[in-house]
């Protein structure tokens, strides 16, 4: 394994797009009878400076996973923006940690990523890294994709938003010109996300100035950057007179008490992102958001996420599900879950310009899942 892992360190995704076969068929390169795990960095490159409340940057670390089992290939990502807390070096120091040889069979998901996730507290992304490639292996040796596993729907599934990510002139005003730019190419989306969360000034310009070009639905993440819950009512109040949807974490994830107090006199339902970590923070936010963003980079991965799912209904919380800046790979293991979803941000894919893979695709603003094996991707 550890020799594996050093090759794909050494020649960047060159694991990646040659080799095993990744369709759902046992392939000539490989026989082996024990899971073999194989990483390499990788780094997503973006289309444009990617701008959120107290934050700018123009690339993502990633590592990218492969676990090999019988000829059958499953791929994974862990996606690494700072705020986080993981890097490439934190996330192949505990990749080289996980032995999948003590596993006689990848069908043993639910003891095997009990032990990845007992092996540190922290490395979210990396854990998840391995959980999507278990999945996507699993799935291709079933011949099946995960959404009809979990006898979910592949049909009328909804929207994904696309982000329009803040947008600075020199002087730390809004750049109008950037911002038509980047609203311009979302016209062929149903649903626009904006990152807000700056002052009052220029967050209302980034809303007016998307609205000069479009009167598409806009969903609003403010990234927990308003403070005070007398000013998160009144910029709730004034979005919704503009056609805006739902706000994402308005107030700071730990003042769960301001938040409550918000829900109850917001017109619009509020969803938490960063107070929505894990599991056991699902029935913690009951009372103080309408509903929870679930992103399996910070869960863990599928096996959690869903986990986070049945609870949430249970609980009637409304459910969505976001990404971070991801390749297909990331973004098609979330695209499973469509069917459960009341709004999905699934444009990670679409942010990056350096995609290497394939799979979930948009088709006229809605996700479109096809019915191919595992999570439905193949390296390009």
């Amino acid at each position: 394994m550890a020799l594996a892992a050093a090759a794909a360190v050494a020649n960047p995704v060159r694991l990646f797009a040659s080799g095993a076969t990744n369709k759902g068929r046992p392939g000539k390169a490989l026989g082996q009878d024990k899971m073999v795990l194989t990483f390499e960095p990788f780094e997503a490159r973006m289309k444009h400076v990617f701008t959120i409340a107290g934050s700018s940057r123009s690339t993502t670390p990633i590592v990218l996973t492969k676990i090999a089992y019988q000829g059958y290939v499953g791929y994974g990502e862990a996606s690494m923006p700072p705020y986080l807390g993981e890097s490439t070096a934190s996330a192949m120091e505990f990749l080289r940690r996980v032995d999948l040889s003590r596993f006689s069979s990848p069908f043993q998901m639910e003891e095997i990523l009990t032990y990845v996730d007992n092996i540190t507290t922290n490395n979210t992304a990396a854990k998840c890294a391995v959980d999507i490639a278990l999945h996507d292996l699993c799935g291709k040796i079933m011949g099946q994709p995960w959404w009809k596993i979990w006898g979910w729907n592949n049909k009328d599934l909804p929207s994904t938003s696309v982000t329009v990510g803040l947008a600075y002139a020199p002087d730390g005003s809004i750049d109008k010109e950037e911002v038509r730019k980047k609203t311009m190419e979302t016209l062929d989306y149903n649903l626009i996300k904006v990152k807000l969360g700056n002052t009052e000034e220029n967050d209302k310009t980034m809303i007016t100035t998307i609205r000069e070009i479009t009167d598409l639905p806009i969903v609003v993440d403010a990234n927990q950057g308003w403070k005070e819950k007398g000013y998160a009512l009144d910029m709730i109040e004034w979005l919704a007179q503009r056609g805006v949807e739902m706000v994402e974490q308005p107030m700071p994830k730990l003042l769960l008490d301001e938040a409550a107090w918000l829900r109850d006199r917001s017109p619009l339902p509020l969803i938490a992102d960063e107070a929505c970590q894990r599991l056991t923070d699902v029935r913690k936010l009951y009372g103080a958001y309408d509903g929870i963003n679930i992103k399996l980079m910070k869960c863990t991965g599928m096996r959690e996420a869903r986990e986070m799912i049945t609870l949430a209904k249970a609980l009637n919380m409304r459910i969505m599900m976001g990404c971070m800046t991801e390749t297909s790979v990331a973004i098609s293991a979330a695209a499973q879950f469509a069917d459960q979803l009341e709004w999905a941000d699934l444009d990670g894919n679409w942010l990056i310009a350096n995609d290497i893979f394939t799979g979930m695709k948009v088709v006229k603003g809605r996700i479109t899942l096809e019915d191919k094996p595992g999570i439905g991707v193949e390296p390009l």
